[in-house]
C-alpha cells in the first residue's frame, strides 16, 4: 500500500520502535530459481507454499531443459536457486564454482513411455522407437531426458529412429498431448501431470535409467539467506510430500 503519512512520520515512529528494542522484520525479497521442466507443477507448488510460509519474500521460477539453464548460471545469471534433473548438469555448474556448499539429491524419477490417448499407434514398448513408420519424439542428448532415453534405449538393444529431438522434456511430452507423435519417451511424473490426455506404458528399461534430481543454492545468490531457506524447504517432511503426490521417488 502507498503511505500518505508525512515523511517526518515514519521516522519518527522507527525511532520508537528502535528505542523499544522492536526486532527487525523478517529478510524476504525475491527468490530466483532456475528448475528443470519436470519440475514445473512441483516447484511452482513449492513456490506457492514457500511464499505462505515467508511473508514478504516472491519465489520466481524459469523452467527449462537443465543444461540450458546450467549454461545461463555458469555464463552468470542472477540466480538464487538451481535443481536440475541430473547429477551431469549440476556438475556443469560445480566445476564453475557456482555452487555454494554440496548439492543435494531430493527426488529420483524414471522414464516411461507415452502415447496420446487411445495409442493410435498401438505402441506396445520400445522396439517400437525403431519403426521408421511410427512417428517418434525425444529429449535432445544435451538433457538429461535425452541422456536417459539413450541408455535406456541402448539396454533394450534399440536404434531409435526419432522424428525430432526437443530441447526439454515438456516439449516433448506437448508433442504427444498434441497427436503429433505416435509415441515420445518422458519421466513418469510428466505422463500423470499430462492427465487424460496421454497414456503412459511402462518399461523395464527405465530402470537403467532413473535420474537423480539436485539442488543446490548458488554461490553469487543475490538473496542467500532466502536461497538457502528454500532449499532447505525443498527438502523438508512438506516438500517431499508434494513431490511424492506428483510421482517423483525419494532419493
Amino acid at each position: 500500500m502507498r503511505s500518505t503519512l508525512p515523511a517526518a512520520v515514519p521516522l519518527l515512529l522507527a525511532a520508537a520502535l528502535s528505542a523499544c528494542g522492536s526486532p527487525e522484520p523478517a529478510a524476504g525479497g525475491e527468490v530466483v530459481v532456475f528448475a528443470a521442466a519436470s519440475l514445473t507443477e512441483t516447484f511452482t507448488e513449492l513456490g506457492t507454499r514457500f511464499e505462505d510460509a515467508n511473508p514478504g519474500t516472491t519465489v520466481t521460477v524459469s523452467f527449462g531443459g537443465s543444461s540450458g539453464l546450467a549454461t545461463q548460471i555458469v555464463e552468470g545469471a542472477p540466480v538464487d536457486v538451481f535443481a536440475s534433473a541430473s547429477p551431469a548438469t549440476m556438475d556443469q555448474v560445480v566445476e564453475a564454482d557456482a555452487v555454494s556448499g554440496k548439492p543435494a539429491v531430493f527426488a529420483r524419477n524414471a522414464l516411461e513411455i507415452a502415447v496420446p490417448a487411445g495409442n493410435p499407434g498401438r505402441v506396445t514398448g520400445l522396439a517400437d522407437f525403431g519403426d521408421e513408420d511410427r512417428t517418434i519424439a525425444l529429449c535432445a542428448e544435451q538433457v538429461p531426458c535425452g541422456a536417459a532415453a539413450r541408455q535406456a534405449l541402448a539396454s533394450a538393444g534399440v536404434a531409435a529412429k526419432p522424428d525430432t529431438l526437443e530441447q526439454d522434456v515438456r516439449a516433448v511430452l506437448t508433442k504427444v498431448e498434441l497427436g503429433e507423435v505416435d509415441a515420445a519417451l518422458v519421466y513418469h511424473t510428466d505422463v500423470l501431470a499430462a492427465g487424460d490426455e496421454v497414456e503412459g506404458i511402462a518399461l523395464p528399461e527405465s530402470a537403467a535409467a532413473v535420474n537423480d534430481y539436485l539442488v543446490a543454492t548458488l554461490a553469487e545468490a543475490p538473496n542467500p539467506d532466502r536461497a538457502a531457506a528454500f532449499v532447505a524447504f525443498v527438502r523438508s517432511e512438506q516438500g517431499r510430500s508434494v513431490l511424492a503426490d506428483a510421482g517423483f521417488q525419494a532419493p
